[in-house]
């Protein structure tokens, strides 16, 4: 972590504080009450872990907040893994809440999710390895104080986990140098004739998806190294409405926007319309509707919700309508201006303009649209 960023988290001015600052008052509470046996190195043991990302009560009254809405056997196998010598992948379409679930997993138990390397495709090899400070190398060669420790390396070093976000991004053959640090947890260093060993509490999240462009598929050795751990959409309506309301709370927050005392509304009417396209068919079953090519995920619900209340408090009067969601529905489901418009106008004539109680949705949708 730089000063600068110490400064703004400590002045309250980041504005989007790590997830162990975010929580601290959560995770200190936790590590408290917990006393049940922990694994080397790490803050809380694996139930408290557990507790932190689905929510809970503590003895001591305090409430735990959800951090993932979802079955629980799939945290407590992604907080399992962590705990043995497998690196975890979550897997996923887009906006099933990857990195969300691994910075609070990395945060709760390393005490520090910064530790982190953005796959894309021109990751190179020194992100995931290490680099050199070429002053130092040039003046004084190869040496350790030449060297330019990578996040895993650090890990490796400190006992953390780290993080690799969107692998599946990274070239293939970037991908690999995975391989013997995932295998042999120890990480070469051929230049100064000596390794970086990983000392015991060092562990590695990935996240991956497969429906964007521009994937690498993992090779079998890499994939072998992984236990992989698939986070679904959510399972119904109502927890996808629960995450979205959570999260744009949160995110509402940080931006200093007023709730929206008639939020709740559009809320369900931006998640059943993403559902219902994402299926393919509406709520009730009675009537098939073509798909549009985005993924139209938990995620992009947020993101529009959130633009909404922004429209709302700064061009409105602070309730959260239909008009102030109508452009960023339509801007998430036409991607494609030809074929997604017609499913766009399909769903509005045909569902939207039918429902009871959506007269207000379907004109500003139509407004929006033409």
């Amino acid at each position: 972590m730089t000063a600068s960023t110490s400064v703004a988290a400590g002045t309250g001015e980041a504005l989007r504080p790590h997830a162990e600052e975010a929580f601290a008052a959560e995770l200190a509470a936790l590590a408290a009450a917990d006393d049940r046996p922990r694994p080397a190195r790490w803050k809380l043991s694996p139930w408290a872990v557990a507790t932190y990302l689905l929510g809970g009560t503590l003895p001591d009254g305090t409430v735990v907040t959800p951090k993932y809405v979802g079955p629980r056997r799939i945290v407590e196998v992604a907080v399992t893994t962590l705990a043995t010598d497998r690196a975890l992948l979550l897997l996923g379409v887009p906006g099933t809440a990857k990195t969300w679930v691994s910075e609070h997993l990395a945060a709760a138990v390393s005490g520090d999710s910064t530790l982190l390397v953005q796959g894309t495709a021109g990751t190179p090899e020194e992100a995931l390895r290490y680099g050199w400070n070429y002053a130092q190398l040039l003046t004084h060669g190869p040496s350790r104080q030449a060297l330019v420790h990578s996040p895993v390396m650090r890990a490796m070093a400190e006992g953390r986990i780290a993080r690799v976000e969107e692998l599946t991004r990274i070239p293939a053959d970037v991908q690999d140098s995975l391989i013997t640090i995932l295998s042999e947890k120890t990480l070469p260093i051929p230049e100064l004739g000596t390794e970086q060993q990983a000392v015991r509490g060092f562990n590695l999240i990935a996240t991956a998806n497969d429906r964007d462009r521009g994937v690498n598929e993992l090779s079998s050795a890499l994939r072998r190294r992984f236990n992989t751990v698939v986070l679904p959409l959510p399972a119904s309506a109502e927890d996808e409405v629960d995450i979205v309301s959570r999260r744009v709370a949160q995110t509402g927050r940080s931006l200093d926007l007023p709730a929206a005392p008639r939020g709740a509304d559009e809320i369900r009417r931006v998640v059943t319309v993403f559902r219902e396209l994402r299926s393919g068919v509406t709520e009730d079953g009675r009537t098939k509707l073509k798909t549009p090519s985005g993924t139209l995920s938990t995620a992009e619900a947020i993101s529009v919700v959130t633009s909404g209340l922004a429209l709302a408090a700064h061009f409105g009067d602070g309730v959260l309508r239909a008009a102030d969601v109508a452009a960023g529905i339509l801007g998430a489901v036409v991607r494609d201006p030809a074929a997604d418009r017609l499913v766009w106008q399909e769903y509005l004539e045909t569902v939207v303009r039918e429902r009871d109680g959506w007269k207000d949705f379907y004109r500003a949708c139509r407004e929006v649209t033409s």
